[in-house]
């Protein structure tokens, strides 16, 4: 009988859609709580006794991962598929061949998949002459968008911002709801973001910092044919034009690499959940940001554990300063028990260059070694040995970078922005731990 290689902890854990999820798949992960519990290459499954009498039928694919229990929460994992991966993780769970249920699930699925694929082949080539004509439509819509904006942008640099804090930020979504009439939702976030900040702390800096860069976005959108093309695909990627998986497939930059998953930092924006995934190759020292989404209550992609090595090709999308890519193909991830960082000013070097090529970039991904927690003028930073430091966020809680510190050098990973550094990822005792 072939099986999987068990998942870490760690990677079990990162699939926990909340704190309490993780805890409560932890208090699972004993054997006493499973019966008919077993393992194959493409699954793991087994029974949990519940507070009834029938105990809750729990099955987990691999591939995916996807996941079915007959219990009934709608949380994607639930507890019980938790608990049941950790105890699988621990080497608690022999392999065995997979009960009937359990392959007929999985034959389900497959067949399920099956039918996607020959509905999409039956629907044939796109109606590219009614595709043509919607881009044209939306262009014209976009203009028009853009031209608003600059005027209104104008008008109201001239007219200053006195009294700004009272109603500003109800002007700014005013104008933000025009640009999403207009299909320009880049711009219609860069508004919300700009709306955000009136009456914070130095508010004004931070309004006319996001304004600047909206001006400026808006004023390349105006002359997208006079643009060098990779600059011209990053501005109409932050205007909301989204380019197509196929096209990404068909001509995207293809690198092959041994790429270490640094980290993953999750949000929910407008009843949408998305997933950052960074990357970096070992080999070429690039880095990539993989994206996954999905509506609230469902999973993310969990197949990019972070803290681990993973063997893949990568197509990147383009821009000026490609980031963001797709996993082509991909080997099976292994935890990374050490990970090798830069300096803070090489990260901030490659920051920097990367901000010239595309001036809208809005997080950067940092690797540091030998960096200790430290508090700083009221705050925290991450510090080097000659006191070079990078402050961290101000909502970050630097309790769990300090405790695996106790005062020692750590190798970091995390996000980069204005804000400061949103630390994702250390590595502590031959281990990766998710911050």
């Amino acid at each position: 009988m072939v099986t999987a290689v068990p998942w870490t902890a760690e990677r079990v854990a990162g699939l926990a859609p909340d704190p309490a999820s993780e805890k409560a798949g932890r208090a699972l992960a004993v054997p006493a709580k499973w019966s008919g519990a077993g393992a194959s290459e493409d699954a793991v499954w087994g029974f949990c006794q519940g507070s009834g009498k029938k105990p809750y039928q729990t099955c987990v694919e691999l591939a995916e991962p996807a996941f079915r229990c007959s219990c009934p929460s709608r949380k994607f994992p639930c507890k019980h598929a938790l608990g049941l991966l950790m105890l699988w993780a621990a080497g608690k769970i022999d392999t065995g061949p997979e009960p009937e249920w359990v392959h007929t699930w999985l034959a389900e699925r497959a067949d399920r998949a099956r039918r996607a694929e020959k509905r999409a082949e039956a629907a044939g080539p796109k109606d590219e002459e009614a595709a043509a004509r919607r881009a044209g439509e939306r262009a014209a819509r976009v203009e028009g968008g853009v031209a608003e904006l600059k005027v209104w942008l104008t008008d109201r640099i001239g007219a200053g911002f006195a009294g700004f804090d009272r109603n500003g930020g109800e002007e700014l979504r005013t104008v933000a709801a025009r640009m999403v009439d207009a299909q320009a939702s880049g711009l219609a976030g860069g508004l919300r973001r700009a709306a955000g900040t009136v009456g914070r702390r130095d508010w004004p800096e931070a309004l006319l910092s996001e304004l600047s860069l909206l001006y400026l976005l808006a004023d390349a959108a105006g002359r997208l044919d006079s643009l060098p093309l990779p600059l011209a695909e990053t501005v109409r990627t932050r205007l909301g034009f989204s380019v197509e998986t196929a096209r990404v497939l068909e001509t995207g930059e293809r690198v092959s690499d041994d790429w270490l998953i640094t980290g993953a930092a999750d949000e929910e924006n407008d009843r949408l959940l998305t997933r950052r995934t960074w990357l970096r190759g070992r080999g070429t020292g690039r880095d990539a940001l993989v994206l996954s989404f999905a509506p609230p209550g469902r999973p993310l992609d969990a197949s990019l554990p972070p803290g681990h090595l993973l063997t893949a090709e990568l197509a990147f999308y383009p821009g000026a300063a490609p980031l963001r890519a797709m996993v082509v193909e991909r080997g099976i991830p292994l935890a990374a028990p050490a990970a090798e960082g830069g300096s803070i000013p090489a990260a901030l070097a490659a920051y920097a260059e990367a901000m010239a090529a595309d001036p809208w970039l809005e997080r950067w991904p940092v690797l540091l070694s030998a960096v200790t927690p430290a508090e700083h003028a009221g705050g925290w930073c991450l510090s080097e040995k000659d006191g070079t430091a990078l402050p961290l966020v101000p909502y970050a809680f630097p309790w769990p970078l300090l405790a695996m510190s106790a005062g020692q050098p750590l190798t970091v990973a995390g996000e980069w922005s204005q804000a400061g550094l949103r630390p994702l990822t250390c590595w502590h005792e031959n281990r990766a731990v998710r911050l």
